[in-house]
Protein backbone atom coordinates (compact mmCIF):
# COMPACT_ATOMS: atom_id res chain seq x y z
CA UNK A 1 0.00 0.00 0.00
CA UNK A 2 0.87 3.95 -0.88
CA UNK A 3 1.79 6.21 2.50
CA UNK A 4 -0.88 6.56 4.45
CA UNK A 5 -2.94 9.95 3.62
CA UNK A 6 -1.52 13.26 5.71
CA UNK A 7 -2.41 13.62 8.98
CA UNK A 8 -3.45 10.16 9.23
CA UNK A 9 -0.39 9.85 11.92
CA UNK A 10 -1.73 13.30 14.18
CA UNK A 11 1.94 15.34 14.76
CA UNK A 12 0.61 15.83 18.68
CA UNK A 13 3.13 15.56 21.92
CA UNK A 14 0.74 12.51 22.69
CA UNK A 15 1.63 10.80 19.47
CA UNK A 16 5.31 11.68 19.82
CA UNK A 17 5.64 10.59 23.23
CA UNK A 18 3.91 7.36 21.95
CA UNK A 19 5.76 6.87 18.53
CA UNK A 20 8.16 3.94 19.79
CA UNK A 21 5.53 1.75 21.42
CA UNK A 22 3.61 2.09 17.83
CA UNK A 23 6.57 1.84 15.68
CA UNK A 24 7.29 -1.18 17.93
CA UNK A 25 3.67 -2.70 17.49
CA UNK A 26 3.69 -2.05 13.60
CA UNK A 27 7.40 -3.70 13.40
CA UNK A 28 5.98 -6.72 15.16
CA UNK A 29 2.21 -6.47 13.30
CA UNK A 30 4.56 -6.81 9.96
CA UNK A 31 5.06 -10.16 10.38
CA UNK A 32 1.71 -11.43 10.49
CA UNK A 33 0.41 -10.19 6.95
CA UNK A 34 -2.66 -10.86 6.07
CA UNK A 35 -2.58 -14.41 4.83
CA UNK A 36 -1.84 -15.25 8.29
CA UNK A 37 -4.87 -13.47 9.38
CA UNK A 38 -6.95 -15.11 6.76
CA UNK A 39 -5.99 -18.49 7.10
CA UNK A 40 -6.81 -18.04 11.09
CA UNK A 41 -10.55 -16.97 9.53
CA UNK A 42 -10.80 -19.55 7.47
CA UNK A 43 -9.49 -22.15 10.10
CA UNK A 44 -11.28 -20.47 12.64
CA UNK A 45 -7.48 -20.89 14.42
CA UNK A 46 -6.81 -18.94 17.96
CA UNK A 47 -3.92 -16.52 16.77
CA UNK A 48 -1.10 -17.97 18.90
CA UNK A 49 1.55 -17.28 16.90
CA UNK A 50 0.40 -13.39 17.21
CA UNK A 51 -0.47 -13.47 20.86
CA UNK A 52 2.82 -15.38 22.07
CA UNK A 53 5.22 -12.64 19.75
CA UNK A 54 3.11 -9.91 21.61
CA UNK A 55 3.73 -11.28 25.32
CA UNK A 56 7.36 -12.09 24.45
CA UNK A 57 7.67 -8.45 22.87
CA UNK A 58 6.48 -6.59 26.14
CA UNK A 59 3.11 -5.32 24.71
CA UNK A 60 0.72 -7.49 26.76
CA UNK A 61 2.59 -6.32 30.30
CA UNK A 62 2.00 -2.27 29.52
CA UNK A 63 -0.49 -2.10 31.55
CA UNK A 64 1.17 -4.46 34.53
CA UNK A 65 3.07 -2.48 36.97
CA UNK A 66 6.88 -3.23 37.08
CA UNK A 67 7.20 -4.59 40.64
CA UNK A 68 4.60 -7.55 38.81
CA UNK A 69 6.96 -7.98 35.88
CA UNK A 70 5.35 -4.88 33.68
CA UNK A 71 6.09 -1.85 32.04
CA UNK A 72 3.51 -0.18 34.04
CA UNK A 73 2.23 2.55 31.34
CA UNK A 74 -1.06 4.00 30.98
CA UNK A 75 -3.54 2.86 29.09
CA UNK A 76 -2.93 5.30 26.44
CA UNK A 77 0.14 2.86 25.59
CA UNK A 78 -2.33 0.27 25.34
CA UNK A 79 -4.94 2.19 23.33
CA UNK A 80 -1.91 2.83 21.14
CA UNK A 81 -0.53 -0.52 20.86
CA UNK A 82 -4.09 -1.72 20.08
CA UNK A 83 -4.77 0.75 17.60
CA UNK A 84 -1.86 0.01 15.61
CA UNK A 85 -2.23 -4.24 15.75
CA UNK A 86 -6.12 -2.91 13.94
CA UNK A 87 -4.26 -0.69 11.73
CA UNK A 88 -2.06 -3.26 10.51
CA UNK A 89 -4.54 -5.17 9.16
CA UNK A 90 -4.89 -7.33 12.16
CA UNK A 91 -7.25 -7.92 15.38
CA UNK A 92 -6.45 -7.47 18.83
CA UNK A 93 -8.95 -9.46 20.29
CA UNK A 94 -6.99 -11.87 21.94
CA UNK A 95 -4.60 -9.13 23.34
CA UNK A 96 -7.26 -6.51 24.34
CA UNK A 97 -8.93 -9.21 26.70
CA UNK A 98 -5.26 -9.74 28.73
CA UNK A 99 -5.12 -6.06 28.82
CA UNK A 100 -8.34 -5.40 30.57
CA UNK A 101 -9.36 -8.65 32.27
CA UNK A 102 -6.39 -8.68 34.61
CA UNK A 103 -7.78 -5.19 35.49
CA UNK A 104 -10.22 -6.12 37.52
CA UNK A 105 -7.12 -8.40 39.45
CA UNK A 106 -4.61 -5.78 39.74
CA UNK A 107 -7.24 -3.04 41.17
CA UNK A 108 -9.09 -5.37 43.41
CA UNK A 109 -7.00 -8.51 44.48
CA UNK A 110 -5.08 -9.42 47.30
CA UNK A 111 -1.29 -8.89 47.30
CA UNK A 112 -0.88 -12.63 47.40
CA UNK A 113 -3.16 -13.17 44.50
CA UNK A 114 -1.34 -10.11 42.31
CA UNK A 115 2.29 -11.58 43.46
CA UNK A 116 0.82 -15.35 42.38
CA UNK A 117 -0.35 -14.14 39.04
CA UNK A 118 0.51 -10.92 37.41
CA UNK A 119 4.15 -12.08 36.91
CA UNK A 120 2.98 -15.12 34.55
CA UNK A 121 0.29 -12.84 32.80
CA UNK A 122 3.26 -10.17 32.11
CA UNK A 123 5.56 -13.01 31.20
CA UNK A 124 2.83 -14.41 28.98
CA UNK A 125 3.04 -17.83 30.47
CA UNK A 126 -0.56 -17.72 31.82
CA UNK A 127 -3.48 -16.42 30.04
CA UNK A 128 -6.06 -14.39 31.56
CA UNK A 129 -8.99 -13.81 28.46
CA UNK A 130 -11.88 -14.85 29.81
CA UNK A 131 -14.37 -12.86 31.47
CA UNK A 132 -17.31 -14.47 32.45
CA UNK A 133 -20.09 -12.02 33.08
CA UNK A 134 -22.60 -12.50 30.52
CA UNK A 135 -25.60 -15.20 30.75
CA UNK A 136 -28.58 -15.98 28.18
CA UNK A 137 -30.98 -14.92 30.54
CA UNK A 138 -29.69 -11.63 31.63
CA UNK A 139 -27.54 -10.39 28.52
CA UNK A 140 -26.35 -6.82 29.59
CA UNK A 141 -28.82 -6.75 32.78
CA UNK A 142 -25.81 -7.74 34.71
CA UNK A 143 -27.48 -7.44 38.02
CA UNK A 144 -30.19 -10.40 37.04
CA UNK A 145 -27.33 -13.17 36.31
CA UNK A 146 -28.00 -16.46 38.34
CA UNK A 147 -24.73 -18.47 37.86
CA UNK A 148 -24.13 -19.21 41.67
CA UNK A 149 -21.26 -19.42 44.03
CA UNK A 150 -22.04 -21.18 47.11
CA UNK A 151 -19.81 -20.99 50.35
CA UNK A 152 -18.67 -24.31 51.75
CA UNK A 153 -16.35 -23.99 53.91
CA UNK A 154 -12.72 -23.57 52.30
CA UNK A 155 -14.85 -23.93 48.82
CA UNK A 156 -17.13 -22.19 46.90
CA UNK A 157 -19.48 -24.55 44.58
CA UNK A 158 -20.35 -23.08 41.40
CA UNK A 159 -23.17 -23.23 39.55
CA UNK A 160 -24.62 -22.20 36.26
CA UNK A 161 -23.87 -21.07 32.79
CA UNK A 162 -21.94 -17.80 30.59
CA UNK A 163 -22.54 -16.86 26.96
CA UNK A 164 -20.14 -14.94 24.88
CA UNK A 165 -17.13 -15.69 27.01
CA UNK A 166 -14.69 -15.60 23.98
CA UNK A 167 -11.54 -17.41 24.47
CA UNK A 168 -12.11 -19.91 27.14
CA UNK A 169 -10.78 -22.56 25.33
CA UNK A 170 -8.06 -20.56 25.21
CA UNK A 171 -7.01 -19.41 28.26
CA UNK A 172 -5.36 -20.46 31.83
CA UNK A 173 -7.45 -18.09 33.74
CA UNK A 174 -10.94 -17.00 34.14
CA UNK A 175 -12.49 -13.74 35.99
CA UNK A 176 -15.85 -15.30 37.08
CA UNK A 177 -18.97 -12.74 38.18
CA UNK A 178 -21.52 -15.42 40.19
CA UNK A 179 -24.15 -14.63 42.64
CA UNK A 180 -23.04 -15.44 46.68
CA UNK A 181 -26.59 -13.77 47.83
CA UNK A 182 -29.96 -14.18 46.47
CA UNK A 183 -31.42 -11.07 44.40
CA UNK A 184 -32.54 -8.55 46.50
CA UNK A 185 -31.59 -10.29 50.23
CA UNK A 186 -28.99 -7.59 51.02
CA UNK A 187 -29.70 -3.86 51.28
CA UNK A 188 -27.98 -2.15 48.11
CA UNK A 189 -29.26 -3.54 44.96
CA UNK A 190 -26.17 -4.14 43.61
CA UNK A 191 -24.71 -6.38 46.66
CA UNK A 192 -24.83 -9.74 46.26
CA UNK A 193 -22.58 -10.61 43.11
CA UNK A 194 -18.59 -11.23 43.96
CA UNK A 195 -15.96 -12.05 41.50
CA UNK A 196 -13.24 -14.93 41.22
CA UNK A 197 -10.57 -16.03 39.62
CA UNK A 198 -10.85 -19.20 38.14
CA UNK A 199 -8.22 -21.66 37.35
CA UNK A 200 -9.89 -23.24 34.22
CA UNK A 201 -7.18 -25.72 33.59
CA UNK A 202 -7.38 -27.01 37.05
CA UNK A 203 -11.18 -27.40 36.68
CA UNK A 204 -12.89 -31.24 35.70
CA UNK A 205 -14.00 -31.50 32.03
CA UNK A 206 -17.02 -32.96 33.71
CA UNK A 207 -17.65 -29.93 36.19
CA UNK A 208 -16.67 -27.26 33.76
CA UNK A 209 -17.57 -27.52 29.95
CA UNK A 210 -17.00 -25.31 26.77
CA UNK A 211 -19.33 -25.16 23.72
CA UNK A 212 -17.81 -23.30 21.16
CA UNK A 213 -20.52 -20.92 19.57
CA UNK A 214 -19.96 -20.54 15.79
CA UNK A 215 -19.99 -16.89 14.70
CA UNK A 216 -19.56 -14.98 11.69
CA UNK A 217 -16.08 -13.92 12.88
CA UNK A 218 -13.29 -15.96 14.27
CA UNK A 219 -13.80 -14.45 18.01
CA UNK A 220 -13.51 -17.88 19.63
CA UNK A 221 -16.45 -17.32 21.88
CA UNK A 222 -18.16 -19.86 23.85
CA UNK A 223 -20.93 -21.17 26.33
CA UNK A 224 -19.40 -22.34 29.64
CA UNK A 225 -21.44 -24.26 31.86
CA UNK A 226 -20.47 -24.62 35.84
CA UNK A 227 -21.85 -27.56 37.11
CA UNK A 228 -20.72 -28.55 41.00
CA UNK A 229 -17.45 -27.12 40.37
CA UNK A 230 -15.28 -26.59 43.36
CA UNK A 231 -12.69 -23.37 43.75
CA UNK A 232 -10.69 -22.38 46.48
CA UNK A 233 -12.15 -20.02 48.55
CA UNK A 234 -9.19 -17.61 48.32
CA UNK A 235 -10.56 -17.58 44.36
CA UNK A 236 -12.24 -14.66 45.71
CA UNK A 237 -11.20 -11.38 44.47
CA UNK A 238 -12.06 -8.33 47.07
CA UNK A 239 -14.67 -8.60 49.20
CA UNK A 240 -17.51 -11.22 49.05
CA UNK A 241 -21.01 -9.14 47.60
CA UNK A 242 -19.49 -6.28 46.43
CA UNK A 243 -18.69 -8.02 42.61
CA UNK A 244 -21.06 -5.52 40.64
CA UNK A 245 -19.01 -2.53 41.52
CA UNK A 246 -15.41 -4.48 41.03
CA UNK A 247 -16.78 -5.23 37.10
CA UNK A 248 -18.25 -1.65 36.84
CA UNK A 249 -14.20 -0.37 37.21
CA UNK A 250 -13.25 -2.06 34.58
CA UNK A 251 -15.88 -1.23 32.11
CA UNK A 252 -14.12 2.07 30.80
CA UNK A 253 -11.21 0.82 30.21
CA UNK A 254 -12.09 -1.76 28.13
CA UNK A 255 -14.62 0.82 26.00
CA UNK A 256 -11.67 3.07 25.68
CA UNK A 257 -9.38 0.06 24.46
CA UNK A 258 -12.43 -0.75 22.16
CA UNK A 259 -12.75 2.24 20.85
CA UNK A 260 -8.87 2.73 19.77
CA UNK A 261 -9.24 -0.67 17.61
CA UNK A 262 -12.28 1.26 16.09
CA UNK A 263 -9.70 3.52 15.39
CA UNK A 264 -7.26 1.92 13.94
CA UNK A 265 -9.51 -0.29 11.54
CA UNK A 266 -10.96 3.04 10.42
CA UNK A 267 -7.44 4.11 9.35
CA UNK A 268 -7.08 0.83 7.61
CA UNK A 269 -10.20 1.00 5.86
CA UNK A 270 -9.18 4.33 4.71
CA UNK A 271 -5.74 3.50 3.74
CA UNK A 272 -6.80 0.74 1.90
CA UNK A 273 -9.89 2.64 0.03
CA UNK A 274 -7.80 5.84 -0.82
CA UNK A 275 -4.72 3.44 -2.43
CA UNK A 276 -7.29 1.74 -4.01
CA UNK A 277 -9.59 4.42 -5.50
CA UNK A 278 -5.78 6.27 -6.63
CA UNK A 279 -4.41 2.73 -8.84
CA UNK A 280 -8.16 1.49 -9.82
CA UNK A 281 -8.46 2.68 -13.74
CA UNK A 282 -12.20 2.51 -14.98
CA UNK A 283 -12.95 4.55 -18.62
CA UNK A 284 -8.84 4.98 -18.97
CA UNK A 285 -8.90 7.41 -15.51
CA UNK A 286 -8.58 6.40 -11.57
CA UNK A 287 -11.69 6.29 -10.06
CA UNK A 288 -11.08 8.55 -7.13
CA UNK A 289 -11.47 11.29 -9.60
CA UNK A 290 -14.98 10.74 -9.65
CA UNK A 291 -16.15 12.83 -6.93
CA UNK A 292 -18.51 9.83 -6.04
CA UNK A 293 -15.98 7.83 -5.00
CA UNK A 294 -13.69 10.70 -3.32
CA UNK A 295 -16.76 12.28 -0.98
CA UNK A 296 -17.21 9.38 0.91
CA UNK A 297 -13.50 8.09 1.52
CA UNK A 298 -13.47 12.07 2.33
CA UNK A 299 -16.26 12.33 5.21
CA UNK A 300 -15.10 8.85 6.33
CA UNK A 301 -11.70 10.17 7.31
CA UNK A 302 -13.74 13.40 9.17
CA UNK A 303 -15.63 11.25 10.61
CA UNK A 304 -12.50 8.94 12.11
CA UNK A 305 -10.42 12.29 12.85
CA UNK A 306 -13.43 13.01 15.37
CA UNK A 307 -13.65 9.88 16.63
CA UNK A 308 -9.63 10.00 17.44
CA UNK A 309 -10.25 13.06 19.09
CA UNK A 310 -12.88 11.66 22.16
CA UNK A 311 -10.47 9.08 22.43
CA UNK A 312 -7.41 10.28 23.19
CA UNK A 313 -9.92 12.88 25.57
CA UNK A 314 -11.45 10.12 27.36
CA UNK A 315 -7.65 8.09 27.76
CA UNK A 316 -6.37 11.65 29.06
CA UNK A 317 -9.21 11.30 32.10
CA UNK A 318 -8.94 7.70 32.93
CA UNK A 319 -4.84 8.08 33.24
CA UNK A 320 -5.73 11.50 35.36
CA UNK A 321 -7.65 9.34 38.01
CA UNK A 322 -10.84 11.36 36.46
CA UNK A 323 -14.39 9.73 36.06
CA UNK A 324 -14.80 9.44 32.57
CA UNK A 325 -17.97 7.12 32.22
CA UNK A 326 -19.66 9.23 29.77
CA UNK A 327 -17.07 9.93 27.58
CA UNK A 328 -15.71 6.46 27.33
CA UNK A 329 -18.91 5.29 26.40
CA UNK A 330 -19.07 8.22 23.60
CA UNK A 331 -15.81 7.37 22.46
CA UNK A 332 -16.44 4.05 21.76
CA UNK A 333 -19.42 4.77 19.98
CA UNK A 334 -18.11 7.40 17.69
CA UNK A 335 -15.34 5.13 16.82
CA UNK A 336 -17.29 2.29 16.31
CA UNK A 337 -19.42 4.14 13.77
CA UNK A 338 -16.59 5.92 11.88
CA UNK A 339 -15.76 2.16 11.49
CA UNK A 340 -18.27 0.95 10.30
CA UNK A 341 -18.76 4.07 8.15
CA UNK A 342 -15.23 3.51 6.83
CA UNK A 343 -15.67 -0.09 6.33
CA UNK A 344 -18.82 0.38 3.99
CA UNK A 345 -17.40 3.04 1.90
CA UNK A 346 -13.89 0.84 1.53
CA UNK A 347 -16.00 -2.29 0.75
CA UNK A 348 -18.15 0.20 -1.90
CA UNK A 349 -15.12 1.76 -3.59
CA UNK A 350 -13.50 -2.20 -4.05
CA UNK A 351 -16.76 -2.91 -5.65
CA UNK A 352 -16.89 -6.58 -6.61
CA UNK A 353 -13.00 -7.13 -5.65
CA UNK A 354 -14.26 -6.20 -1.89
CA UNK A 355 -15.57 -9.43 -1.22
CA UNK A 356 -12.98 -11.88 -2.77
CA UNK A 357 -11.00 -12.52 0.33
CA UNK A 358 -7.58 -11.98 -0.56
CA UNK A 359 -8.18 -8.48 -0.18
CA UNK A 360 -9.02 -8.89 3.52
CA UNK A 361 -11.67 -6.12 3.24
CA UNK A 362 -14.76 -8.57 3.31
CA UNK A 363 -12.64 -9.76 6.45
CA UNK A 364 -12.44 -6.61 8.46
CA UNK A 365 -16.09 -5.71 7.28
CA UNK A 366 -17.07 -8.00 8.99
CA UNK A 367 -14.98 -7.77 12.32
CA UNK A 368 -15.41 -3.99 12.52
CA UNK A 369 -19.32 -4.92 13.03
CA UNK A 370 -18.96 -6.57 16.37
CA UNK A 371 -18.40 -3.55 17.76
CA UNK A 372 -21.86 -1.84 17.56
CA UNK A 373 -22.88 -4.63 19.77
CA UNK A 374 -19.72 -5.29 21.89
CA UNK A 375 -18.99 -5.06 24.81
CA UNK A 376 -21.74 -2.59 24.88
CA UNK A 377 -24.17 -1.80 22.25
CA UNK A 378 -24.92 1.66 20.80
CA UNK A 379 -28.45 1.96 21.85
CA UNK A 380 -27.10 1.09 25.74
CA UNK A 381 -24.84 4.07 24.95
CA UNK A 382 -27.25 6.60 23.84
CA UNK A 383 -29.30 5.62 27.11
CA UNK A 384 -26.80 5.86 29.21
CA UNK A 385 -25.96 9.38 28.07
CA UNK A 386 -29.66 10.33 27.59
CA UNK A 387 -30.19 9.68 31.17
CA UNK A 388 -27.04 10.55 33.06
CA UNK A 389 -25.65 13.13 31.23
CA UNK A 390 -28.69 14.92 29.81
CA UNK A 391 -31.42 13.89 33.03
CA UNK A 392 -33.87 12.85 30.57
CA UNK A 393 -36.21 10.27 32.38
CA UNK A 394 -35.33 6.55 32.85
CA UNK A 395 -36.46 4.40 29.66
CA UNK A 396 -38.29 1.21 30.60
Amino acid sequence: MNARPSGMQEDTKEALDLEPIRATTRALCAKFPGEYWRRLDRERAYPTEFVNAMAEAGLLAALIPEEYGGSGLPLAAAAAILEEVHASGGNGGACHAQMYTMGTLLRHGSEAQKRRYLPKIASGELRLQAFGVTEPGAGTDTLSITTTAERRGDTYVVRGQKVWTSRAEHSDLMILLARTAPKGSLPSRTDGLSVFLVDMKAAPPERLRIRPIRTMINHATTEVFFDELEIPADSLIGEEHKGFRYILDGMNAERILIAAECVGDARWFIEKATHYANERKVFGRPIGQNQGVQFPIARAYVELHAARLAVAHAVALYDAGRPCGAEANMAKLLASEASWHAADTCLQTHGGFGFAEEYDVERKFRETRLYQVAPISTNLILSHVAEKVLGLPRSF
